[in-house]
């Protein structure tokens, strides 16, 4: 890939400024597990507090002197910040420092480089890659400027800077224009999906919140999954069956983060579509993390800038055999639907209250109605049973098929209107709400029929 670098445990130096002026903080134990992501070594950190960054070197002379001798001492190669630097800080400190300095949205895109696999990906990354370098282009290599005069120097009339920067606006548009192209491919797989009336339920959360093994369990799929942060990278799609509901698509997608650069947003617009559209989101949480509820607020902050705050969802506790007290367990709100549930993807825990919350937030009502089926019906049941919609099955004297199903009502209207079907008794009932709440549901219906 374009700036795809070698794994080399290299040195690295990791600086951390509590900022008085910022009301947002970063953690530096996060950004510790983010150098480790990449591949560096950690051999010294730097701690210290400002009012507000230097504008030349963001850190002041003092602490500059003591990063210096810290690089001279450890023999670091690389120097990493937990903040956002300025071209020209990041110009000012490797000449000062005479090593390499990334930012925190270098190293994220550093990791995310590694990461890619698939095509879609590896575009995605190369696209944030660009726009960040783009900001960062400096004036070097002047003896290959072509705007010299004399005889045989006469150039095309570029420095080095501005044929690089060409160069990346063309690569960016190119970039675009296969993004568009698996965008139109994605799309079209979307609509293929909503013409079966196949929903889609999209995996989110914060980096390393176990999505990917959740994702693992629940469709038997691959996936690599490890303890660290942006395992994951590349989407994934794959089919589950639901309990009477039948199949619905499940996606993984890549982790979030807090201060996640708007360029990686950008770049993965394409894939995060999945997000958006998608008809039921899972917001997947690290029950053994204490700072869940500010991780929380950045997986919250994302989805609204990515236009998915709108989307149902349902909220999944993972990680629950990792602390104590918890137990598998479904939570409803006063309408009686499922809001979070408490599970462990890694021993498959609740897993079972997962799937039936799943169900009943895409299926919405769901309907008990009994049907007979003639002999020469044979497909119909044969579907019935592939989509799991029959709950007990008997047969009259007449040799057919007497059914009670519990289906999507749309699933049923569907049938009624294209198979001559005999109905039996029904029942209107929200799957899994209280028993008080079904049976006024149940007469309401059936007063409804009567009238």
């Amino acid at each position: 890939m374009f700036l795809d670098r070698p794994d080399s445990d290299e040195k690295a130096v990791l600086v951390h400024l509590i900022i008085n002026s910022e009301e947002e903080r970063d953690d530096p134990k996060e950004f510790e597990e983010l150098a480790l992501s990449a591949g560096a070594c950690p051999v010294a950190k730097i701690s210290g507090t400002r009012r507000q960054p230097a504008a030349n070197y963001f850190i002041g002379s003092g602490k500059l002197e003591e990063l210096v001798n810290c690089v001279r001492t450890t023999k670091a190669k690389l120097v990493l910040f937990n903040h956002s630097l300025s071209p020209s800080q990041e110009r000012n400190l490797e000449k000062h420092l005479n090593c390499r300095v990334l930012d925190r949205t270098g190293l994220i895109l550093d990791i995310f480089a590694q990461r890619a696999r698939s095509h879609e990906g590896k575009l995605q990354v190369e696209l944030a890659q660009l726009k960040h370098l783009s900001t960062r282009l400096k004036r070097g290599w002047t003896h290959l400027d072509r705007q010299k005069g004399g005889i045989g120097l006469k150039g095309a009339g570029e420095t080095q800077l501005e044929l690089d920067q060409r160069m990346i606006r063309q690569r960016i548009k190119a970039i675009h224009k296969g993004l568009d192209k698996v965008r139109s491919q994605r799309q079209q797989g979307r609509r293929s999906r909503q013409r079966t009336g196949v929903p889609t339920v999209s995996l989110v959360g914060y980096t390393n919140a176990g999505k990917s093994t959740l994702f693992n369990t629940l469709t038997n799929a691959q996936n690599y999954a490890a303890d660290q942060l942006f395992a994951t990278l590349d989407s994934t799609l794959r089919r589950l069956e639901l309990p009477n509901l039948g199949p619905a698509i499940v996606a993984d997608t890549v982790g979030f983060i807090s201060h996640l650069p708007h360029g990686l947003v950008d770049a993965f617009r394409a894939t995060l579509e999945e997000t958006a559209l998608a008809d039921l989101l899972l917001h997947v949480i690290d029950g053994g993390n204490e700072a869940q509820d500010e991780l929380q607020k950045e997986v919250e902050s994302v989805l609204t800038e990515i236009d998915a705050d709108q989307v149902p969802r349902l909220e999944v506790v993972n990680k629950i055999d990792r602390v104590s007290g918890y137990e598998p367990r479904l939570l409803r709100n006063d309408a009686g639907l499922p809001v979070r549930v408490w599970v462990s993807a890694k021993t498959g825990a609740g897993l079972d209250l997962l799937l039936t919350a799943m169900t009943e937030l895409l299926a919405g009502g769901l309907v008990s109605q009994t049907v007979i089926l003639r002999a020469t019906q044979a497909k119909l049941r044969s579907h019935l049973y592939e989509s799991k919609f029959v709950t007990a099955e008997q047969t009259d004297e007449t040799g057919a098929s007497i059914l009670d199903l519990r289906l999507p009502k749309a699933e049923l209207d569907r049938i009624l209107a294209q198979e001559e079907v005999q109905l039996g008794e029904s029942e209107y009932a929200r799957c899994g709400q209280s028993d008080s709440l079904a049976m006024a549901q149940a007469l309401s219906a059936g007063s409804a029929s009567g009238s």
